[in-house]
């Protein structure tokens, strides 16, 4: 999971892309990178780390442009330790293209051979990124008929994007002299949202991953980009999109909703806070079955993403609430941290209990999910270490019991706890004394509750269901093959 931006504006873009990035920066704090356009160049720079440590003065006087896009990767088990893999990528045939990318091809090996030995085009590097933008590059060169690209070619290699590729993928880049493009796969797996802000010299545009990167920047929020759908915005801030997949149906994945995104953000439509709100009171109804309510005597959250769903359970419940955690707000976001050790690590340092909320009660800890159950463990630890006289603990999710392949770091089944455990072996597993999971049927209603749209979700690390239908044990197998030798397993930091 990453963040992607894409601004034409009237000024110069730097500083505005450096801010929206810093609200990105919940989606990926591996590397950073940011391209602009300028005087018939491109200017780069990308690097590992915090967007605040990657760009200095110096290396933001050095992107001129009132055009450009950002990135901020989330790392994954096949990441390089190249900061070539970092993204924005660049291609300089045909025309000149930068490009980033947020999701994961599920064909990319195909798609890689098909490059080297039909299309001829070298890659690089160990990313699907990569790939991706010289199948989008290859096809734009079938599709340009002359020295200059016209609109209509542009969506016609779009189209053609469409039909090889498999898999998630949230797409902004730029062709040299022509302007900004972005589309999304069409099942819509992966968030794209398109801003404007209305200046004296004229209309600038914005497309980033979340709403809160567009409204956090000044602009307003228009609408999301439709699954299948491109839009082109030229140099001159003119705006055109149309719709380039056969078959568009929005199948959001719903652990954007879960625990990706920002509350403070509308994904296709739906508030997340809004969202997980809903989640809390289907989870209510959920725990009112499966433990005594009067052994509970208070309900706690799990900072930040849970804080929601635990609010509106207690009401709902009519438990007293309280926060028995303090968050410090220096710790990156442990589901994402590259590696189990330093997740361990960060878990300690990232929360502190505090003693007194503790103290001989029979606390019900609200969680987002229990993914690898690390974090879980290591927080009933603190709890009861804090007086805790019984834990208890629901999550807002189902159990994740299945990969997934569209660019969240969960690859193989030996590291999810649910996997080949029924609910009283992961509360074991876990250490607390009763466990309540979220049905998906609750949570798929909690979403389709604010926005009937949805066709369906992507959902595959509860239901084992991939909506690109491409997706088989053979190949899962072959996924956990690589991540366990550590080789050919795609840079998923997108």
């Amino acid at each position: 999971m990453c963040g992607v931006v894409g601004v034409v504006a009237r000024n110069p873009v730097n500083q505005l892309i450096y801010d929206s990035l810093l609200l990105l920066q919940h989606r990926g704090q591996d590397a950073a990178g940011l391209a602009t356009w300028h005087d018939q160049f491109f200017s780069m720079h990308k690097a590992f780390g915090l967007v605040r440590d990657v760009f200095r003065t110096r290396n933001m006087r050095s992107l001129p442009g009132n055009s450009g896009i950002g990135h901020v990767r989330y790392p994954t088990a096949g990441s390089s330790q190249s900061v070539e893999e970092a993204q924005p990528f660049y291609v300089n045939a045909p025309f000149g293209i930068s490009f980033v990318h947020n999701g994961n091809l599920t064909n990319w090996r195909q798609l890689r051979e098909e490059l080297f030995t039909i299309d001829r085009r070298h890659i690089n590097t160990n990313s699907d990124s990569e790939v991706l933008l010289n199948v989008y590059a290859h096809e734009l060169q079938r599709a340009a008929t002359g020295p200059e690209l016209s609109q209509d070619e542009v969506f016609e290699a779009v189209a053609a994007v469409h039909r090889r590729a498999r898999g998630a993928y949230a797409v902004v880049s730029q062709i040299a002299d022509f302007g900004l493009v972005a589309f999304r796969d069409p099942n819509g797996i992966r968030p794209l949202c398109l801003g404007r802000n209305m200046t004296d010299k004229g209309e600038e545009w914005m497309v980033a991953s979340e709403s809160v990167a567009v409204t956090g920047c000044g602009f307003e929020l228009i609408r999301d980009v439709e699954p299948g759908e491109a839009i082109i915005v030229d140099l001159d801030g003119n705006l055109t999109s149309r719709q380039c997949a056969e078959n568009p149906r929005l199948n959001p994945c719903v652990f954007e909703y879960v625990y990706f995104a920002r509350p403070d953000s509308t994904v296709d439509g739906v508030s997340v806070y809004d969202a997980r709100l809903r989640m809390g009171v289907y989870l209510a109804e959920n725990v009112a079955k499966n433990l005594r309510l009067a052994d509970i005597d208070v309900v706690m959250p799990i900072p930040d993403s849970a804080r929601p769903s635990a609010m509106q359970l207690a009401a709902h419940l009519k438990l007293d609430y309280r926060e028995g955690f303090i968050k410090n707000r220096y710790i990156g976001r442990t589901f994402i941290m590259p590696g189990q050790e330093v997740r361990k690590k960060s878990v300690r340092q990232k929360l502190s209990a505090i003693p007194m909320e503790f103290r001989g009660k029979n606390v019900l800890l609200v969680d987002d999910s229990i993914v690898r159950g690390t974090t879980s463990r290591q927080i009933v630890d603190m709890a009861r270490a804090a007086g805790a006289n019984k834990v208890f603990f629901a999550s807002a999710a189902p159990p994740v019991r299945f990969p997934n392949v569209y660019g969240i770091d969960m690859p193989t089944v030996s590291e999810l706890i649910a996997t080949g455990r029924d609910v009283d072996d992961v509360a074991k597993e876990i250490g607390v004394d009763g466990l309540v999971y979220q049905d998906l049927h609750d949570l798929e209603q909690s979403l389709r509750d604010l926005n009937p749209r949805f066709a369906g979700f992507e959902s595959s690390c509860f239901s084992g269901e991939y909506v690109t239908g491409d997706v088989d044990e053979a190949y899962l197998n072959l996924l956990a093959e690589g991540r366990e030798n550590g080789r050919d397993v795609p840079d998923v930091t997108d």
